[in-house]
């Protein structure tokens, strides 16, 4: 894929395969069988060890899923919590694809003391019709389920919240100690499909060696393999098997690969959407159980550059000289930290990467150069970026882009906890240009409206701006950003004979993926032509991932204010020797206020 899973990402809906659990009926009044597993060191575990306990908490949990990441030392702390009170905690790994070493090495990051342990053919799993990691279980001393679902409401499908509205798990360990019935018995959980192992002999012609394993290298392996943002890698048979039911529900759902873009309107280069064909490839072979088929036919690992992906870069800026401490849990505002590269002399940059130092918390970076005289926040656009998916800039041969004497660079990070806290160095890599080579300047900005109120519990408040070309220029990048209320956002051109043409739509914002639209050839803009970007914003409560829609909303950094900007990238028709001095200015949204 061209763009991978965000750190957030969790799944909520099984889509049944031949690695579903069967339910077997009813999950809460369940009676479990005593059952005994090992631990990551070998021990050997019972449930009955702990029958004394008035109740017991059985939490299935993935060494890679996201939100299993950010549930475990949540659930330690639970365990401590709870302790006193005669409550006792068991976690188990039920994943295929999870070893005894990963097991260990999750224990040991998540500082978890209460027993993880191994369940080898997911039995134990079966047994308690556990779907997704993770997904937790209470247990009273007749060995019955009374609690079955979620730990809380943070962590939803592409949505964080600041903090809980509902600590479930700890109202149902609560209720039940009291001898009080449970609000809710059940809960809908969110979280990564459990690896199970197959039902049946695997069948068909669709072979991970000979077809799938081809199409994950083209599609999927930019960012699932080792040391890049992906939470697993996709580059062995045995690890993609074991997430075969969240591989579909991901391409079934569209989630994955991450992309936006109506295909209605616009060709793009980046486009990430698998075909019809390649979904019913991957269809056919989760249907057929995932068959292996002959290593030999296995195609050559594909080579990736490691480490820069532009040209070795001239200069190296990171975003201070000591790392940022990362808190574990929670929201953390926006972090901005300004720079002096120490440009003595103007500079044209030809290739620009940003990268993140640790991509366990970075969601991503805007790094933007300001001239001498102007406002730290007020350079013209993003002009280096860094999102799952995005890749570094890379300008066409010829075309630079222009930073006068004296700028600064402007951080803007924006991290997202782990739950763990962790330190974080980030930084944004620059390769220089010959003045004598570079024909055109490259141009762009941002079409912003930062004048818009968007009223308390509104589903579909729209908000516009508009720029005017004074040069003739050629399109070449669209990049929407709006914040956790955006719901759609759309490009269109006006041009200067009346007709006019949608450039870009996005009908399904989603703030998680920074995606940056490059056109498939470059659109020609005339003299005169009016970029619209037209944005709607959903503030009311029906969008889960809505801070608080009791209140009007604003333009602000931070995530639970907004943003609507309309950022793009041109290319002028004039070179610099035609006297070409200045990129395409923006200007200030237009209605909407």
């Amino acid at each position: 894929m061209r763009a991978c899973l965000a750190t957030i990402l969790a799944f909520s809906v099984c889509v049944p395969s031949v690695y579903s659990a069967d339910p077997a009926g009813p999950i809460v009044g369940r009676k479990i069988d005593d059952f005994e597993l090992r631990d990551y060191r070998g021990t050997p575990h019972k449930l009955s060890d702990v029958a004394k306990s008035k109740l017991v908490v059985v939490a299935f949990l993935g060494c890679e899923c996201p939100l299993a990441r950010l549930y475990g030392s949540r659930l330690g702390k639970l365990a401590g919590e709870f302790e006193s009170q005669g409550v006792a905690f068991l976690g188990i790994n039920s994943n295929r694809q999870d070893s005894i070493t990963d097991l260990a090495a999750y224990a040991r990051l998540q500082e978890i003391a209460f027993p993880l342990l191994k369940d080898p053919g997911n039995v134990i799993a079966d047994r308690f019709g556990a779907v997704r990691t993770p997904q937790v279980f209470v247990v009273d001393q007749d060995r019955v389920v009374r609690y079955s679902g979620r730990i809380d409401d943070q962590y939803l499908v592409g949505v964080q919240r600041p903090q809980p509205t509902r600590r479930d798990l700890a109202l149902a360990l609560e209720a039940l100690l009291a001898g009080n019935p449970l609000e809710a018995a059940e809960t809908t959980v969110a979280g990564c499909v459990i690896g199970r192992i197959a039902r049946g002999e695997p069948h068909g012609d669709v072979t991970y060696s000979n077809q799938i394993a081809r199409l994950f290298q083209r599609r999927c392996i930019e960012c699932h393999r080792e040391g890049e943002v992906a939470p697993f890698p996709m580059t062995n048979y045995e690890e993609v098997v074991g997430w075969a039911d969240t591989i579909q529900e991901v391409v079934d759902e569209g989630r994955m690969p991450p992309w936006f873009a109506s295909p209605e309107h616009g060709k793009f280069a980046n486009d990430a959407r698998l075909s019809d064909d390649e979904k019913q490839l991957v269809r056919d072979w989760l249907s057929g159980g995932c068959p292996e088929g002959e290593p030999s036919q296995l195609p050559e690992p594909r080579q990736f550059t490691l480490g820069w992906q532009i040209p070795e870069p001239d200069q190296v800026v990171h975003i201070q000289d000591e790392p940022v401490a990362v808190q574990a849990e929670g929201v953390v505002k926006y972090q901005y930290f300004q720079v002096d590269p120490g440009f003595t002399e103007d500079k044209w940059i030809q290739a620009a990467e940003a990268r993140p130092d640790n991509r366990s918390v970075v969601h991503h970076i805007v790094a933007f150069f300001v001239p001498p005289g102007e406002k730290a926040r007020g350079g013209r656009g993003a002009m280096i970026g860094y999102a799952p998916g995005m890749p570094p800039n890379k300008f066409p041969p010829g075309a630079a882009l222009f930073v006068p004497a004296g700028s600064k660079v402007v951080f803007q990070m924006h991290y997202t906890p782990s739950g763990k806290e962790q330190k974080d160095r980030s930084y944004i890599g620059l390769k220089f240009a010959d003045p004598a080579q570079v024909k055109y300047r490259m141009g762009g900005g941002m079409v912003p409206n930062n004048f818009f109120e968007i009223p308390p519990g509104a589903d579909n408040h729209e908000v516009r701006s508009t720029h005017h070309f004074t040069n003739d220029a050629r399109l070449l990048t669209l990049t929407p950003h709006m914040h956790l209320r955006g719901k759609s956002f759309r490009y269109e051109a006006e041009y200067p004979d009346g007709t006019r043409e949608i450039l870009l739509d996005i009908p399904r914002y989603d703030f998680n993926w920074q995606l940056r639209y490059t056109l498939a050839e470059p659109k020609l803009l005339p003299k005169g032509t009016r970029l619209v970007c037209t944005a709607h914003f959903d503030n009311s409560e029906k969008n889960l991932a809505n801070p608080d829609p009791t209140k009007p909303v604003r333009w602000g950094d931070q995530t639970w204010e907004e943003m609507m900007i309309g950022y793009y990238s041109t290319l002028p028709m004039e070179t610099v020797d035609a006297g070409q001095t200045r990129p395409e200015e923006t200007t200030a949204g237009e209605g909407g206020k």
